[in-house]
């Protein structure tokens, strides 16, 4: 069976196999269709649920898509502890520009993040479900290396973690650029040279 096959009718009822039949429906149908061609009723079709289910869990298509991307990144980022700041930082950045240009999941926060700069409700949720948490992981890397003794006790966490990152977010969302490897590592290790003068 294919993705679009999977469900039929509304025979999930209210459980939580429907509510992730109608999350990973949306992905898909927002990678296909971008925001603009996204609705709710595509994602009942997809998922395979009556369009009223889907609006008595999620008032709008912001609503299912934030739910969708905030526990994916919960997944995929989850925080590797390998005992060195530079492999941590490696690990992570090399992670992020994956999910961010390659992955179902960089697609609906591109989308989200381009929505937020329309729709103030929008940017107020984007950035407390889902940037603020990324900004406290990006954080804690240097926090723990601190603990460590890695790096300065008095290291600004906030700083360190907006200089290393900010490119990555920069060149997914403003310029478009390549995010290749090549340039995820001249990053760090930039970044990394940086802070040991």
């Amino acid at each position: 069976m294919t993705k679009t096959q999977r469900h039929h009718g509304n025979r999930h009822g209210r459980s939580e196999e429907a509510r992730q039949a109608v999350l990973e429906a949306a992905d898909d149908l927002l990678v296909e269709r971008g925001f603009a061609g996204f609705t709710i009723e595509g994602v009942a079709a997809r998922a395979g649920v009556a369009k009223q289910t889907i609006y008595r869990w999620w008032p709008s298509k912001v609503d299912i898509l934030m739910e969708a991307l905030v526990g994916d990144i919960r997944k995929y980022l989850a925080m590797a502890d390998t005992g060195t700041l530079a492999t941590d930082l490696r690990h992570y950045a090399e992670t992020l520009a994956v999910m961010l240009t390659r992955t179902d999941q960089g697609a609906v926060f591109r989308a989200l993040a381009g929505q937020a700069q329309h729709d103030p409700a929008t940017a107020a949720r984007f950035r407390a479900e889902c940037v603020d948490p990324l900004r406290a992981k990006e954080k804690s890397l240097f926090e723990r290396a601190a603990e460590r003794g890695e790096v300065a006790a008095d290291l600004d966490a906030e700083v360190a973690a907006d200089r290393l990152f900010g490119p990555l977010y920069y060149r997914v969302l403003v310029t478009g650029d390549d995010v290749s490897t090549e340039y995820v590592d001249a990053l760090v290790t930039d970044f990394l040279g940086s802070i040991s003068r």
